[in-house]
């Protein structure tokens, strides 16, 4: 290990920025109780500027073919795979599981969520059926807009990838906090903006864009 802090930054809008307050918070290795790297302490502001690069990223990254997006998602399990033992590693100090854990099940099955969805898109239909000769029944799937992601702490990378390999693989776009205990490995793969300070207002933001979603599919 480094003698220095590692200092870990926000990923919004391809690029790892400084949080905008210019804060940030200790993050403790488990395993000597002292800490080890510094994550952003995240605010609103941060927040709104994920917001505004994962809508201005929705229109052309939705209409990117299912085909275009299954080879992006498998470059990205095969970067993961590529990077396991650094991953494993970074995964072992954050959360103080074994090594041997991280390298068998963590960063392997995090590889394998993104193929799975990957190859899982090459393979959905619509569908449509007349129900009782008076009603006729669609189902359409298509990108729905901005997924609002939180990960928890004892599987960072693992179960971050879980819910962000869906939802990018159908066409959405997304915003991941990962848990304010735990974020070193996952944002080694896909940062978002995440710190106590932001939890709420995250929330906030993903109740209030549920109920914007409900009003639309009432239509």
């Amino acid at each position: 290990m480094p003698t220095e802090s590692i200092k870990i930054r926000n990923f919004i809008d391809g690029e790892f920025v400084e949080p905008l307050g210019g804060k940030y918070l200790d993050n403790i290795e488990p395993a000597t109780g002292k800490p080890y790297a510094l994550v952003p302490d995240s605010e609103a502001h941060d927040v709104e500027l994920a917001v505004t690069a994962a809508e201005r990223a929705f229109p052309s990254w939705s209409k990117t073919s299912a085909a275009d997006r299954s080879r992006i998602l498998l470059r990205i399990a095969d970067l993961i795979e590529r990077d396991l033992e650094k991953l494993a590693r970074a995964e072992s100090i954050d959360t103080g599981k074994p090594l041997s854990l991280a390298r068998s099940l963590d960063i392997p099955r995090a590889a394998s969520n993104f193929r799975f969805f990957a190859t899982a898109i090459l393979h959905t239909e619509n569908e449509a059926h007349v129900t009782d000769g008076v009603a006729f029944n669609y189902t359409l799937r298509q990108p729905r807009g901005i997924a609002g992601l939180i990960s928890p702490w004892n599987l960072p990378l693992y179960l971050l990838s879980w819910k962000i390999a869906p939802a990018i693989a159908v066409g959405n776009t997304a915003i991941a906090k990962p848990s304010v205990r735990r974020r070193r490995a996952s944002r080694r793969d896909r940062p978002g903006p995440g710190s106590r300070t932001t939890s709420a207002r995250f929330r906030r933001w993903r109740r209030r864009d549920r109920r914007r979603r409900k009003r639309c599919s009432d239509f």
